[in-house]
């Protein structure tokens, strides 16, 4: 079934990618501004399509910005790096992409693709890899069902153009593409993988665009009613509200291409009553009095208490209300190979053992 994504879209979309992507993925009222304009600029929806309906034979590619939030949000980019990696890419295949895929639906990264294939005329398809955000390339269903993520394009605001041809292994991928990330200024669009229909459908995490934009419906009905939105949120995510309380302590640091750091919250009317996150781009482990609450790949997503905006880790601050949100990882990130790339272990915690809230993300 072909759907679209129109200008009345927008909103609800962008809340709900700000919720999935747990810290990270980008700004979302950057990439919603910049979406919008590109939607009015063009004149017509952009196609949103389900995997099934694209052809096994066909050839897609995945898009998104890879580097820091912290340094992302501050680099505005010219507008056309999506197209002119995806192009690049084409020129050195000598074959024509015949639909766009989200890399995460977590964040602004969930708007830019939209973005490329608005400009390229082209379809995306509803769906990701992550079902979330993560700040490693490895970190999706497409490379841990094998696929290469190689070649791949890196393009930085002045129009410069990296292709990497071939890479052994997709954690070797990412620590090349890092470095060429730093060198580009800290933040580049990242165009990658190049995979067939047939491919996307055995590793694709399924209907996560439609699920970002009804998350962020339910936030803002939420509001509308003067009802609960981290209630809201969390009931249509299958999850339940962690924690609420006022941020009184953060530390962050931009190192490796990464914002990294930790913060700390106590509850209302409690000050003993505490609650600890630490973060590598998007929130990993949450402990609550020192005991482990939620984990990765489990999302762990900060909103703002008072109207469920979703909350970056580059925007965290001393005295911020919030309600934190555990929602459950779709079940493709809980399998044993999964959890050897996205459990707490991948990202050094390795006294942290991953207990799975209950249910599915989808």
């Amino acid at each position: 079934m072909e759907r679209s994504i129109t200008l009345k879209d927008t909103a609800a979309l962008a809340l709900g990618a700000g919720i999935l992507g747990t810290g990270g993925g980008g700004n979302t009222y950057v990439g919603q501004i910049w979406l919008e304009n590109e939607l009015r600029q063009q004149g017509v929806p952009c196609r949103l399509i389900d995997a099934d309906d694209v052809p096994d034979d066909a050839l897609l590619c995945a898009s998104g910005t890879m580097g820091a939030p912290t340094v992302s949000n501050e680099r505005l980019m010219r507008g056309d790096e999506f197209a002119v990696g995806m192009r690049a890419l084409e020129a050195h295949l000598g074959r024509k992409f015949d639909a766009m895929m989200c890399g995460e639906i977590g964040g602004a990264n969930a708007l830019k693709p939209i973005i490329g294939a608005l400009q390229l005329g082209l379809p995306i398809v509803d769906g990701d890899p992550m079902g979330r955000a993560f700040p490693e390339l490895q970190m999706d269903t497409f490379a841990i069902g094998g696929l290469s993520i190689t070649p791949m394009a890196l393009v930085d605001p002045h129009g410069n153009v990296v292709i990497l041809r071939h890479m052994d292994t997709p954690v070797r991928t990412e620590q090349y593409a890092r470095s060429l990330t730093i060198e580009m200024g800290g933040s580049a669009a990242l165009v990658m993988p190049v995979i067939t229909g047939q491919q996307m459908k055995k590793t694709l995490i399924r209907g996560t665009m439609s699920l970002a934009q009804r998350l962020g419906e339910a936030v803002l009905a939420a509001r509308a009613n003067g009802t609960d939105t981290a209630e809201a949120a969390a009931a249509l995510g299958n999850g339940r509200v962690l924690f609420r309380g006022k941020i009184v302590d953060v530390e962050r640091r931009t190192v490796q291409g990464f914002a990294r750091g930790r913060l700390l919250m106590s509850a209302f009317g409690d000050p003993d009553d505490t609650l600890e996150i630490v973060f590598q781009n998007e929130n990993l482990v949450a402990w609550r009095n020192g005991e482990v609450v939620a984990t990765v790949p489990d999302l762990i997503c900060i909103l703002g208490h008072d109207d469920g905006e979703p909350i970056g880790t580059e925007s965290l601050r001393y005295g911020l209300r919030a309600a934190v949100l555990g929602l459950p990882a779709p079940r493709e990130l809980k399998t044993p190979a999964a959890l050897a790339v996205v459990g707490p272990a991948a990202f050094g915690y390795d006294d942290v053992v991953f207990a799975p809230l209950p249910g599915d993300l989808l």
